[in-house]
């Protein structure tokens, strides 16, 4: 055989094998539409999700001591670390406003710079995030564990329904304590802007909280504590929706964990900015 008819052999094979451009035109195709058909049956199933547990939430039977449990574990053990967090930022923000505004000779301006970006702001998302990654977290894990542990189902097989026991507390808890935690949040946020303008920037204590208290409006707190409320729903509502449908397995439930923290931080941001348009459009 000589060496042009192996080439023209070769260039035969190299035809048969490839597979048209329609081919890979088509199997994208599947790719895309496979992942948009997954999406909507995502979406769908956190909707049931969703509906059942706020329906759960206002038929009784009640819980209160469970209800009472979940206020404890999400308000008062997260206050440390949301407290914590607000005054670092109203120091931070008191400090980076000076720097900026006394370019332009407008140093006056900080106190209301500090306390409209608190309250309305900064108070209310990063409480949501801190919350989303202490609470959010422990949510998932925990009711993940009872799945695969096959507790949820012996629960089920004793009569006990698992979202009236284990969902509408989480999520009445979440709902509830996080516009307190933002409440306090708002304070101790400002009083940190008000710690480095007084002791550090040389601002006038009474002139500081008058420019304070001429600045902020019943809206900027309300607004805050409508976007907490919201981000607590969020939080409790995706924990206990990555817990309960948690795969097999210690790495199952990692995921579900994870994929909590995640979604409802995203969530949180976009909901802020759908609530910011809504109450400042």
């Amino acid at each position: 055989m000589d060496a042009d008819t192996k080439h023209d052999r070769t260039v035969e094979d190299c035809i048969k094998n490839c597979k048209p451009v329609t081919d890979y035109v088509l199997d994208s195709c599947e790719a895309i539409g496979h992942t948009i058909v997954n999406l909507f049956l995502a979406v769908g199933r956190l909707a049931m999700f969703m509906a059942q547990s706020v329906l759960h939430v206002f038929l009784p039977p009640f819980f209160p001591r469970l209800i009472g449990r979940q206020l404890i574990d999400i308000g008062y053990y997260s206050l440390p670390v949301v407290g914590m967090t607000a005054l670092f930022t109203g120091m931070v923000l008191a400090l980076q406003s000076y720097t900026g505004f006394a370019r332009f000779n407008a140093e006056g301006a900080v106190a209301g710079v500090v306390v409209l970006s608190v309250t309305r702001e900064l108070a209310p998302v990063l409480a949501g995030l801190m919350v989303a990654g202490r609470v959010g977290a422990a949510m998932a894990a925990e009711i993940g564990t009872m799945r695969v542990t096959e507790q949820i189902d012996a629960m089920v097989t004793l009569s006990v329904n698992p979202f009236k026991y284990l969902i509408a507390p989480r999520i009445i808890a979440g709902t509830l304590m996080l516009p307190v935690l933002v409440l306090v949040g708002d304070i101790i946020g400002v009083f940190g802007g008000y710690i480095v303008s007084i002791y550090n920037l040389g601002f006038s204590p009474g002139n500081y909280l008058t420019q304070t208290w001429n600045m902020m409006e019943t809206i900027d707190v309300v607004s805050g504590l409508v976007k907490a409320g919201v981000f607590g729903l969020v939080v409790a509502m995706l924990g206990c929706y990555h817990g309960f449908n948690s795969q097999r397995g210690a790495q199952g439930v990692g995921a579900a964990t994870t994929n909590a923290v995640v979604s409802a931080s995203i969530l949180i941001l976009i909901f802020n900015y759908i609530l910011t348009q809504v109450f400042f459009s």
